[in-house]
């Protein structure tokens, strides 16, 4: 009987030690004012408080609180506590989460029921009142004074420290005129959240050409460097091309990057806190140099300027071809390198000449990859036969430098038979028709006179003469002079470079109309380039701004014109690299490039008129 009401009694309290496990669980807010107040006031700092017991869970950062504005959120707390009954062990795990917000609205609010992990917490209930006036210290006021006034903002630091900085690299320190490199931009830092804002300078690559890769990080990876483990990013990847044999150094952007610094103090009612304090940094990469290597000699003399590995290709659309109606034949060059920069032989020189061929159309489809640029682009010629006949189209080749192989290498693409038919209004095709011949006589009229005067005595029959005479000598020396004035050909690129420039420029107006910015400031900066190689017969791989200023000035341009043109390409240069949420208006670069255009040209003529 004893033990009957024994084993009752203990199978009541393991019912209640049930219920009260089942019931452990809680999720409990309350609301604090800012340390040392009692009260809130609209502008205020306040706290939720989030505390959370035995939930397999974790809250949401709140999206809307009435009458508040989030400012930050996170776990600032965690208590674990063990028990053990008649060895049976318990864990309880405890945590707190923080919400610090700012109060915007006067009024009485609610905030709740939150639910986390299937467990719902209790309603708070808080009061905003309205503003206190109040009286900054010093340090404050000197704060108010600089302009950051609102405590929400970020603080401006200037440059990284050791725990954030960003580290350079390229993929080899050594290569060849031409060749890609890989330059990457890699981010460490020790901060709890790192917000990529943007850079704040355009890259500084004087004697390469750039090309910005996307593929960079989306996610922060960790790494051990120097003892200390960072978080890491790669944040920027170019490949770069060198255009002219020496040292060249490689300087990177500066960019501003906006992290969170944890302040950590203690409440003498909640204990330890910590707040996350925003910050915004400026930072520089190392700067690096490339050892450049001209390419091997002898160069070929077809050598396409193609540097990589590259293969070419052919079609034929057309399967009729008619005299005096253009077709066209398609080459493609696929691979990686730099591509964009590959020239196809002379195929007027290669054609038969009974083949006239026009200046091809060009399409390209190039991706800027992890390492390197490929893609292929597309050289469509149209050609006219003039007689008709069987024609052999030769085979194409294409000769480009290897670096794996440091050996210039050859793709060939295969020639084709066409045949042409005689086409309407085919005047050389007449010719080889065959004479038809009478064989009938013809009367004799014999009209002769004693008085008669043959035409080898008149002006006229000799005029017949002079004329062809005359015109091959006037063409000959024609040619001569004309041969004279081309004899020097850096002469005859400075005076065909605005030509030339103007050209650039429609195109790139073409894109500027599409919207399409890259290959807009592409052409920009290629018709400035360009430009100044032809007028100052400087080679465009040895084009930089110091001696792009020194020509300038031994030519009479001005100080002030010199800076506004350096500016001008710093500014092109920095708006093909700005996020497009910095980027300026595409009508005032191409506004102040014609103006530019404009100011040389015409101080290039009041020169030349001088020395006349």
């Amino acid at each position: 009987m004893k033990s009957g009401k024994i084993s009752f009694i203990v199978i009541i309290l393991i019912s209640i030690f049930s219920v009260i496990d089942s019931y452990g669980q809680s999720v409990t807010l309350s609301v604090s004012p800012t340390r040392g107040k009692r009260e809130i006031a609209v502008g205020d700092l306040f706290y939720i408080i989030m505390e959370i017991k035995d939930v397999n869970g974790t809250p949401e950062k709140p999206s809307d609180v009435p009458g508040a504005k989030v400012v930050y959120f996170d776990r600032t707390g965690q208590w674990s506590s063990f028990s053990s009954v008649n060895g049976k062990t318990t864990q309880s795990v405890s945590y707190t989460y923080t919400v610090t917000l700012r109060a915007q609205k006067e009024g009485k609010f609610s905030y709740g029921p939150i639910t986390v992990g299937g467990v719902k917490s209790n309603t708070i209930a808080y009061a905003i009142g309205a503003p206190m006036p109040e009286q900054n210290s010093p340090a404050q006021q000197q704060g108010n004074a600089q302009g950051n006034s609102d405590p929400d903002k970020p603080e401006y630091i200037g440059k990284g420290d050791g725990n954030l900085f960003m580290r350079a690299e390229v993929s080899q320190t050594s290569a060849y005129v031409q060749q890609a490199i890989l330059y990457t931009v890699k981010l460490y830092s020790t901060y709890d959240a790192i917000k990529f804002i943007g850079a704040t300078a355009s890259p500084k690559f004087d004697g390469f050409v750039v090309e910005e890769s996307k593929d960079i990080s989306t996610s922060l990876e960790y790494e051990t460097y120097q003892g200390k483990t960072y978080a890491t990013a790669i944040i920027a990847r170019y490949i770069i091309f060198p255009q002219h044999e020496g040292t060249l150094t490689v300087k990177g952007n500066t960019y501003t990057v906006s992290v969170d610094q944890r302040e950590y103090y203690r409440d003498p009612f909640y204990g330890n806190l910590s707040v996350s304090k925003p910050l915004q940094l400026n930072v520089t990469p190392n700067e690096l140099t490339v050892n450049v290597k001209s390419l091997p000699k002898p160069i070929p003399s077809d050598f396409s300027g193609g540097v990589g590995n590259f293969k070419i290709t052919s079609s034929l659309p057309a399967q009729k071809f008619v005299t005096n109606q253009v077709a066209s034949i398609v080459y493609t060059v696929e691979g990686s390198g730099n591509i964009k920069y590959i020239n196809l032989p002379d195929l007027q020189k290669l054609f038969p000449s009974e083949l006239e061929v026009y200046t091809p159309t060009s399409e390209a489809n190039v991706n800027v990859g992890r390492t390197d640029v490929s893609g292929k682009i597309k050289f469509d010629y149209s050609f006219m036969p003039l007689e008709w006949g069987n024609y052999r189209l030769p085979d194409v080749k294409l000769v480009y430098f290897n670096p794996a192989t440091n050996k210039y290498e050859t793709s060939v693409t295969s020639g084709y038979q066409i045949a042409v038919e005689k086409g309407s209004g085919s005047e050389k095709s007449q010719i080889k028709t065959s004479a038809a011949f009478d064989s009938r006589l013809l009367s004799v009229v014999n009209n002769l006179t004693p008085e008669h005067r043959p035409y080898v005595y008149g002006f006229f029959y000799w005029l017949f003469y002079i004329i062809p005479i005359g015109g091959t000598i006037i063409a000959y020396v024609w040619y001569k002079s004309y041969l004279a004035a081309n004899s020097d050909i850096l002469a005859v690129r400075s005076r065909k470079a605005n030509r030339m420039a103007r050209r650039r420029l429609r195109r790139a107006y073409e894109y500027m109309k599409a919207n399409d910015r890259n290959s807009f400031y592409d052409e920009i900066l290629i018709s400035l380039w360009g430009y100044l190689s032809d007028k100052l017969s400087i080679p465009t791989s040895e084009l930089s701004r110091e001696n792009i200023s020194g020509k300038l000035a031994m030519r009479d341009i001005t100080d002030e014109e010199i800076q506004s043109l350096i500016t001008l390409m710093d500014d092109v240069e920095f708006e093909k690299y700005a996020p497009s949420s910095a980027a300026s208006d595409m009508n005032t670069i191409y506004d102040r490039t014609i103006s530019m255009m404009n100011t040389l040209e015409d101080a290039f003529k009041a020169k030349k008129n001088e020395e006349i």
